[in-house]
């Protein structure tokens, strides 16, 4: 009988400890105190690299600009894995070599939506990029990506 208490007791303490949720971090995105070291139209590109690293992602067009892509899942037994959140900073950057433009956007409810942006004279040249980015993470699987 106390043989199939303890066997009982254990089988239960493994299950609810199966069932705690594991968060997962992917990508990188700067702090908010590493993104204050850059100065809207005087920080270069090269300053941006040793002020806060290299970026995840470039703009398509020489210079346009980098992003910080990062996000958080969680894993929670046997259901899939979900995605909490999803973050992006974009830094766009003047003909000259400078920056022009800091921005953060988030993800709400499947929506783009802007945290904190540091704006000169324009919006960022390629948000279309950043949704695209923010719109396919976690859409597809590596078995698709190998197949």
């Amino acid at each position: 009988m106390m043989m199939m208490i303890r066997g009982l007791l254990l089988s239960l303490t493994l299950f609810i400890t199966a069932c705690t949720p594991v968060y997962r971090h992917h990508g990188y995105v700067p702090p908010d105190q590493d993104l204050s070291a850059i100065v809207v139209g005087e920080t270069t590109q090269f300053d941006v690299e040793s002020l806060v690293g290299r970026p995840t992602a470039k703009g398509l067009l020489q210079g346009s600009g980098w992003y910080y892509v990062g996000s958080r899942w969680r894993d929670f037994g046997a259901l899939p894995p979900k995605e909490i959140s999803r973050e992006v900073v974009a830094v766009s950057f003047a003909p000259d070599g400078t920056v022009s433009n800091v921005e953060r956007f988030g993800l709400e409810q499947g929506r783009v939506v802007t945290l904190s942006q540091r704006v000169t004279d324009s919006n960022v040249v390629s948000v279309g990029f950043i949704r695209q980015i923010l719109g396919n993470m976690g859409n597809f699987s590596a078995g698709q990506v190998f197949d």
